[in-house]
């Protein structure tokens, strides 16, 4: 019973210390909107800049009128294997950028649906998008198809269901407007909250874009750059070797290797695109799963980054980060079971109180996360779904059970396969305000 109790107690130190994000995320947005310059472009949105990656001493001199690199050139590669319903809109939305510098590149992974077809009527309505042709070879050989055939010098990677804002583009330079940042992260918003299990999707999400991604790019150790809203240089990309092809969590994996050449990765809250969430309890379970393998297939690839001193607070970020996504969930599962069997060999109420007190404590904790994370964003339209919160607990020891049959599908060498989700193509009223400008929706 001790080994329980001392699982128990460093789960909730883990817990303890993700309260640090919360100050953290609140210095992220106070930087913006209490210091007068930054404020001022905040305010005024991105706009050009110092031409060129500048260097430091250049920065400098310009930091007061920097929005982002004037004539940088931008590749948006979309890899589309049976993506027939959703890629329409996808391209449609990218091309309404303000952003001029855009070039498109749509790699067809071997659809066996009617992706070529669309993308035939893509690039009719659109000539200069380019569309590439393949036999299936997943994921990662489709994006490193695009980063070939690539000219632009900040390679913009998206799923083929992702729908972008008239500024997504621009902010997401913004992020790169400094020279020791890799790559720039944006903020991925459900675009289908059409029932109960994305509308709670959608409010948790705020939790991870609102909160966690802002304190972990304050403090330089941002883990991940999402695969459906990333911008890196390229020249880096290719320095690095581009995509591995021999995992399922291919933008997990980059990613660290960003970190691991030396560079920053950071979040651009502003950067959003809005990307269908599962919309089954099947479809969740098994990206959530993918998810999970994809972190364990990095970490066996990168384990020696894991509390590596010579990468800085990126290196020790990923100790902790081990134990809580690796460690933790199947703790969490030992603590459960004992505690069911020590209630069934001797039952007896335990102090009741205790319990209630610290259940209360748990739920008013939880919504006031989210709904400071709910303002951070912005994101008025998702008060409306707290209504989900009794889901929570249960939804977050589902999320361990991934972690555990993720580890237990490695151990037994099962095959990684990809699971892509069964898309709808459904896009809710809030994400079609996101993605036209005021006055011009039809």
């Amino acid at each position: 019973m001790h080994v329980v109790q001392t699982i128990a107690i460093l789960l909730f130190a883990v817990s303890v210390v993700k309260l640090v994000f919360v100050p953290l995320a609140l210095w992220f947005e106070a930087r913006l909107r209490t210091t007068p310059w930054r404020r001022a472009r905040l305010k005024a949105g991105p706009g050009p800049g110092v031409r060129g990656f500048a260097g430091r001493s250049a920065r400098r001199r310009s930091s007061r009128h920097l929005r982002y690199l004037d004539g940088t050139t931008v590749s948006v590669i979309i890899p589309a294997y049976n993506e027939g319903i959703v890629l329409r809109n996808c391209v449609d939305s990218v091309m309404r950028s303000d952003y001029p510098h855009v070039e498109v590149i749509i790699v067809n992974d071997g659809s066996t649906d009617d992706t070529g077809d669309v993308m035939a009527d893509i690039v009719h309505r659109h000539p200069s998008v380019r569309a590439i042709h393949q036999a299936n070879a997943g994921k990662g050989a489709a994006l490193n198809r695009g980063i070939a055939e690539a000219s632009g010098d900040v390679l913009l990677f998206v799923d083929a269901d992702g729908l972008f804002t008239p500024r997504t583009i621009d902010w997401l330079l913004v992020g790169l407007s400094s020279p020791d940042v890799g790559a720039v992260c944006g903020d991925d918003r459900p675009a289908n909250p059409d029932r109960p299990l994305t509308q709670m999707l959608s409010v948790m999400s705020h939790v991870g874009t609102g909160l966690v991604r802002r304190a972990l790019s304050l403090l330089h150790c941002l883990p991940i750059v999402s695969g459906n809203i990333g911008a890196f240089r390229a020249s880096l990309v290719r320095e690095i070797g581009g995509f591995r092809e021999d995992t399922i969590g291919e933008d997990l994996e980059l990613t660290w290797r960003v970190y691991a050449a030396g560079y920053r990765v950071v979040f651009q809250p502003r950067a959003i695109v809005y990307a269908e969430s599962p919309s089954t309890l099947r479809g969740l379970w098994r990206q959530r799963v993918r998810w999970s393998r994809g972190l364990l297939q990095t970490t066996r690839i990168h384990w020696r980054l894991i509390g590596n001193p010579n990468h800085g607070v990126f290196g020790s970020f990923l100790a902790l980060n081990t134990f809580a996504m690796i460690i933790a969930p199947p703790s969490q599962m030992v603590v459960l079971i004992a505690l069911g069997g020590a209630l069934l060999l001797e039952p007896r109420p335990a102090a009741p109180e205790v319990m209630a007190v610290l259940s209360w404590l748990g739920v008013f904790l939880s919504l006031a996360l989210v709904l400071l994370a709910i303002v951070l964003n912005a994101a008025w339209r998702d008060l409306r779904y707290l209504w989900t919160l009794p889901f929570w607990p249960i939804y977050s020891m589902a999320m361990g059970l991934t972690m555990v049959t993720a580890l237990v599908q490695e151990v037994r060498g099962a095959p990684a396969r990809w699971n892509k989700l069964q898309r709808t193509g459904v896009v809710t009223g809030g994400a079609v305000a996101g993605m036209i400008p005021a006055g011009k929706a039809a």
